[in-house]
Parts: structure tokens; sequence; C-alpha cells
């Protein structure tokens, strides 16, 4: 049955994808255009320095998932549906909600503060019934707790908790709440060190798990988690640090690394173990510039930003082939900080994110191709 559900999903996101971006395609071409870009904000997202709205990811519906920050600088979540329609949430007792996951059916995953600064994961449910969970470790602290990052087809939840002594470890929530949880063969016991999972995108639908950890030497390293629970760590050449952010269907991986000199490099890395790594063109090459990738479609397309010299983000799209086109959202801000921050892609090649303004203000965006 899983195995007929997973060519079931595969079945309906291609033909998504190949069916709308061809009338995509036909009407933009009827206005001359390549692609579509607007931009959105939550109905309660505040409009001072640091507020704003957040998206985090899209389905291949274009529903998109984030969170914002209102006029006092509390999170909350969101689901912009893809007509526009906002329905924003909060699991009881929240303080600040952060939604991290979004699946083919709508559910939505996440965590949330309580009032003790004390992390809960969360699933809402497509009809919005919202489910808290613990993982059976978690530290009870503040800063501590259990941070839900992705839910997949199946419904099954991947993230990451904190326990007592503020180590990191992985889990793994089936759709009974059953929870297994995980280490990486070499992720450092103290304080900081341990094992994280990528958000939105670290769980694909075969139930491989990607991210990084943080070993001994508080190096880090990224991981691969097969479904079997069998573990594969990498870094690519020249890297002091790597973090992977995202894996495909296929098991693309993609994700950043910094060198010797703190410029942030993208890479790709294939299930058979190479990397091709690459960085855009008019990336900085100064500590903390670079290239950032966030997301891989299961088409290999990836998204992400670069930094430039002055400090600025911008957005990009790398094709399969290698191929990397650049973009900025209308309205963002060209000063240090600010900029276009593209977080996911869909298997239509549609994109969301956000940006910052002139006066470091964030808002959603979608760009469709």
């Amino acid at each position: 049955m899983k195995y007929e559900k997973l060519m079931s999903i595969v079945a309906i996101a291609l033909m998504v994808a190949l069916a709308i971006p061809a009338s995509l395609a036909a009407q933009d071409n009827q206005h001359g255009k390549h692609s579509k870009l607007i931009t959105f904000n939550a109905p309660d997202a505040g409009t001072g320095a640091g507020q704003g709205t957040y998206a985090i990811g899209i389905n291949v519906w274009g529903s998109i998932v984030g969170y914002y920050a209102d006029g006092n600088n509390v999170n909350h979540g969101f689901l912009r549906n893809p007509n526009g329609s906002f329905a924003e949430f909060d699991p009881t007792g929240s303080v600040g909600t952060l939604p991290l996951g979004l699946n083919l059916e709508g559910a939505i995953t996440g965590y949330y503060a309580d009032e003790s600064g004390v992390s809960h994961g969360f699933l809402r449910a497509p009809d919005g019934a919202i489910t808290t969970f613990d993982a059976p470790d978690a530290g009870t602290g503040a800063g501590q707790g259990t941070y839900s990052a992705n839910i997949n087809p199946f419904g099954v939840i991947a993230g990451w908790y904190v326990d007592g002594n503020n180590v990191n470890h992985g889990f793994l929530r089936a759709p009974d709440g059953a929870i297994t949880t995980f280490d990486a063969p070499h992720a450092g016991k103290g304080a900081g060190q341990g094992t994280s999972t990528a958000e939105f995108s670290g769980l694909n639908p075969a139930g491989a798990v990607t991210g990084w950890y943080v070993d001994a030497s508080n190096v880090c390293h990224g991981y691969l988690r097969a479904p079997d629970g069998s573990f594969t760590r990498f870094n690519p050449t020249g890297s002091v640090c790597a973090v992977s952010l995202s894996i495909n269907l296929e098991g693309m991986i993609t994700g950043w690394y910094v060198d010797a000199s703190i410029v942030y490099h993208g890479y790709l890395r294939a299930p058979d173990g190479t990397f091709t790594k690459f960085n855009v063109r008019g990336a900085g090459t100064g500590a903390n510039q670079g290239t950032l990738p966030a997301n891989i479609n299961d088409f290999q397309a990836i998204t992400g930003e670069y930094v430039d010299a002055s400090n600025v983000y911008h957005g990009y799209v790398r094709t399969s082939g290698g191929a990397i086109t650049t973009f900025n959202v209308p309205g963002a801000g060209t000063g240090s900080g600010q900029g276009t921050l593209p977080s996911s892609n869909n298997l239509e090649g549609a994109i969301t994110g956000w940006y910052v303004d002139a006066s470091n203000v964030n808002h959603g965006f979608l760009r469709s191709e």
C-alpha cells in the first residue's frame, strides 16, 4: 500500500507539474512575460522593522506555509491557499508559532514556544485541528524541547529535540504518534552539539532524512539517514562546515558549505555520493557572503539566495543542467541585510520566500514560471 500511494503521489505531482506550467507559460507568452511575481502579507503581520511575513514552503498545489511577526513581535502560523486566502493559527498555549513543514494533503507541522520558553511540536490537520506532541527525552528548560520540521505525504514527521543538557537529537514521528529518536554516529554530546534535521524538505516520501550534525570538535557535517536507519556523513572537499538543507524523491541533496575564509558555496550531492559545487555569479567572496541553496525539487531545480559584496540578498534558481537565473523582488531593499530570500520551489517551478524592504520589514512572495 505504501508503494502504491507513493506512486500515486508521484503521478499526481508530475501531472500537475507538466500541465500547470504549460498553461502558465501560454498565459505569460500572451503578455510577453516569462515569469510572474506577486507579493503578499499575512493579514495581521506587523509593519515595523523585523516584523512581517515569512513564507517557508510551497507544495505542488501552490499552498504556502509560513509565519508572521505581528506588531508585538510575536510569531504566528499561516497557510496561504492557492486562491490567495489566508488561515492564521496558533496551538493552544503558544507565545510564538513557527510552522516549517507542509505536505501534499495540506497537513502542517512545526513547533511553538510556551510561556516558559520550552518548544513543543505540533501537527495541524487539513481541517485545522491541531495536535501537539513532545519527543520522549526532550528537555523542559527554556530553549529546550521539541522542534518539528518536516512532514511527508504519508504523514511521517521529522525534526529534532534538545535534551536537558542542551544536546540536539533527531526524531521521526509515525502517523500513529510513535516517536523514534536517532543520532548521527559521530555527533557530539556537549551543549550545542548533536544532530539536527533540515527544515521543510529534509524528509522525502521514501523516508530518507537529511540534515547536519555537530561533532565533539564543534565541526558541522551533512548526513543522510536512509529509510533503514543507516547513516552516511559527508563534507564537500574544501569544507570546514557543511549543512544539508533539502532532499528530493530521488535522493538528490542540496545545501551549503563554508570554506576556510567563511565564504558560502552551494553543492548538489547525487545518490551515488558525487558532489557538484556551484556559485552564483555576483555572489560576494568575503566572510559571510556567497551562495546559499535552500531547496531542491523533484526535477532537480534548486532555489536559494546569494549574498553579494555589499551583503545584499538576491534570489536564484538553478536548473538540473546547471544554468542559473537570478532575480530580485520589486520593492526589496538594497541595503546590507536586505533583499530577496527564496525558501522553497515546487514541481511546477513556483518559488516562494520573503523579501526585506528598505525599512527592514518582511513580505512574502510567489514567483511562478
